[in-house]
């Protein structure tokens, strides 16, 4: 497999991970955007947030709780934003799920999640609610 995050999760490239256990790893990034730019991966492959394995998930929130709370101690950050660029379009560079952690100080410059997109609906809310309720029961 040619994905980067497992050749550092296989030690086939090095990396500074500040936290690890069987099935997730907490590492920097290598481009940060803050003190502490960390990402969240599963072990195991997986693409995006859709394809974390049921047995996963939980193990995955545990560990980013963890982090930011290692975070917290380490850095005194004055809060964080959390995030995950599922998919191409949305940013995602490397096929293979990663959670952003990044701490956030007063007067950093950075704006909230509302500040990364700027594509207003052209329907209403409502029509908008009717269509994903459409397709949720024909999903059932």
């Amino acid at each position: 497999m040619d994905c980067l995050f497992c050749k550092i999760v296989n030690k086939e490239i090095l990396a500074e991970p500040i936290y690890e256990d069987d099935k997730m790893m907490a590492l920097l990034d290598i481009h940060p955007r803050a003190p502490g730019h960390t990402m969240v991966i599963p072990k195991e492959h997986c693409e995006g947030i859709v394809n974390l394995p049921k047995d996963a998930r939980a193990p995955f929130v545990e560990v980013i709780q963890k982090v930011i709370l290692i975070l917290k101690k380490a850095l005194n950050p004055d809060a964080f934003t959390i995030g995950i660029n599922e998919g191409r379009e949305a940013g995602q560079v490397i096929p293979h799920l990663h959670i952003h952690i990044i701490p956030r100080y007063k007067g950093d410059g950075g704006g909230s999640a509302h500040t990364v997109v700027d594509n207003p609906p052209k329907e209403t809310l409502e029509e908008i609610a009717n269509k994903i309720k459409k397709k949720l029961e024909n999903s059932k």
